[in-house]
């Protein structure tokens, strides 16, 4: 799964690239510094792992990752090709949600391409240059609906869905924040459109404002409005803790009074952001957590470790994790009767600890 890292220029995104992954992306003080997208994969933080390790004496931990592309500043008229806008959109397209990095500080040393600090105004140019870009593109939806309307009525309901999104987008709002049901959202995704991708607003504060300010309060409104994600962080700071060792992660963040560094939350926002799961496996090999798509059954999450699990699927036995630990081992929660044998019509559930028998 892909994450577009996308905001106006200078307001922090490299950075938090830099942070997220890093990968040592190029952070200057001048538009489209980024141009071509750097990508970076990144460990999605699960604290269940070491302990699952720790009880199979697993030789290898392996966690879930997700892809973070850092996108390069919008600005207006990207819609129209305005600095190069055209390929910063096709970038955006290739992802599956936005990370919305917002500036949220005072720097006169650091340019605002508006010549001024303002999350409302900035999150408005970057959601209408893709509203405009959405626009464009059901034009061209609606004039082919049209034409095979006259040929068969069935698609009318296809001119009258496209209509509605569209008199949606040209009342300035984002097609994530319509409400639909979810024929009608499936409608929606089929058309792989810009603003229909989930979205989290990154609040990019500096050290002062860490637990939040004027400024941040405006992204969680506008956040709220579109029932989108949000979180505050300093890309700064994340940067300098990025390059420390475990322990002095600890004392540093202890410093700031921060139980948790803002990108293992960013991390785990997106992760949810995207509809995902993970499920566990363990043994003395290996502990590994599994990505899916929330809502996915037991022999399509077997397929994930090979397609032979899922075309030789029988059954999985299953245990949630709390009572996998609580038990104190697999066998354990067997013989009290806590372990589930599972078939094929079984939806996987978040810290399914999984044991699946195939046949091959």
């Amino acid at each position: 799964m892909k994450l577009g890292v996308v905001g106006l220029p200078n307001v922090g995104k490299s950075t938090l690239f830099n942070a997220i992954t890093k990968a040592g992306a190029q952070a200057a003080n001048y538009p489209f510094c980024t141009i071509e997208p750097n990508v970076g994969v990144v460990a999605v933080p699960d604290e269940r792992l070491e302990k699952l390790a720790a009880l199979y004496d697993s030789k290898k931990i392996t966690p879930t990752f997700l892809e973070f592309v850092d996108i390069a500043g919008l600005v207006k008229g990207a819609s129209r090709g305005e600095g190069l806008g055209n390929k910063f959109l096709s970038h955006i397209r290739e992802v599956d949600a936005i990370v919305h990095v917002v500036r949220c500080f005072d720097d006169e040393n650091i340019t605002h391409v508006d010549g001024s600090v303002d999350p409302t105004r900035d999150i408005e140019t970057i959601n209408f240059e893709l509203i405009f870009a959405d626009l464009e593109t059901l034009e061209r939806r609606m004039t082919k609906a049209l034409s095979m309307v006259k040929a068969d009525k069935k698609f009318q309901e296809d001119v009258d869905r496209l209509t509605s999104m569209r008199q949606w987008l040209e009342s300035g709002k984002p097609l994530r924040s319509m409400k639909m049901d979810e024929e009608f959202k499936q409608f929606v995704d089929e058309q792989f459109l810009l603003t229909s991708k989930p979205v989290v607003y990154v609040a990019n504060v500096d050290e002062a404002g860490i637990n939040g300010n004027a400024y941040t309060s405006e992204v969680e409104r506008i956040a709220a409005e579109e029932g989108s994600g949000v979180i505050v962080l300093c890309a700064k700071l994340e940067e300098d803790l990025s390059a420390l060792s475990d322990e002095e992660r600890e004392l540093f963040m202890g410093e700031y009074g921060l139980a948790e560094s803002g990108l293992d939350r960013l991390v785990k926002a997106s992760y949810a952001l995207l509809g995902l799961i993970s499920y566990l496996t363990a043994g003395e090999k290996e502990t590994r957590a599994w990505t899916i798509v929330k809502g996915t059954k037991a022999p399509q999450a077997a397929g994930k470790i090979h397609s032979d699990f899922e075309r030789g699927f029988i059954r999985a036995e299953i245990v949630d994790y709390d009572t996998l630990i609580e038990c104190g081992s697999f066998n354990a929660a067997k013989e009290r009767g806590r372990v589930r044998s599972e078939g094929k019509d079984y939806v996987m559930q978040e810290g399914d600890v999984v044991l699946f028998r195939i046949n091959v």
